[in-house]
């Protein structure tokens, strides 16, 4: 369920509040899109300029509409990205590199995004790494050694981790728990 009314010929991506601005000021028309798309969640300058353009407001309206957001603080990508690092890490187990390669999809700045993701220091994102590892061992009782250390450091791997920290982390899980890691030193 959607939370909004859906209202026949209403498609995921238009309202029927839209269709009525469609008559409208294209500058009024974009302020009121962006108001909507913004009262559920942060978004992007990008992102909304996106919107826009998928809506037929011209791009120098939609310029400057969305300047006139990051004036008064309804779009600020910064703090859009620091908020996005701090949730997807603690949320979803994301390591930097994952963290910077989904902001950049969202069309943040390169500069903003490294900005946000030198925020988590390596013993962070190691003790994160840590947590993920410790809950996943669990699941992998009773597999052979080499198969746990390969389902186990590729979970972190497509979360973004370094190999050499996922493979410590994970030798180190696996040592804790008694089982014999000579020769684990060598990456797959």
């Amino acid at each position: 369920m959607t939370g909004r009314t859906e209202w026949p010929d209403d498609s995921p991506d238009s309202s029927r509040a839209e269709k009525e601005l469609s008559s409208q000021d294209p500058a009024e028309r974009a302020r009121a899109i962006c108001l909507r798309l913004l009262t559920g969640t942060p978004r992007t300058r990008k992102q909304l300029a996106d919107a826009l353009r998928k809506r037929d407001v011209p791009d120098e309206i939609a310029d400057e509409v969305l300047s006139r957001f990051e004036d008064v603080g309804l779009i600020d990508d910064a703090a859009f990205a620091g908020a996005w690092v701090e949730s997807r890490h603690h949320g979803r187990g994301l390591a930097r590199r994952a963290l910077a390669r989904e902001l950049r999809t969202k069309g943040v700045d390169p500069t903003l995004i490294q900005e946000a993701v030198e925020r988590l220091d390596s013993e962070q994102e190691e003790a994160r790494a840590r947590e993920l590892v410790d809950r996943k061992l669990r699941a992998t009782r009773g597999l052979e050694r080499d198969r746990r250390l390969r389902r186990l450091a590729g979970m972190l791997a497509r979360k973004g981790y370094p190999e050499g920290m996922a493979l410590r982390v994970v030798r180190q899980a696996l040592e804790a728990e008694g089982e014999d890691t000579e020769g684990l030193d060598e990456p797959f």
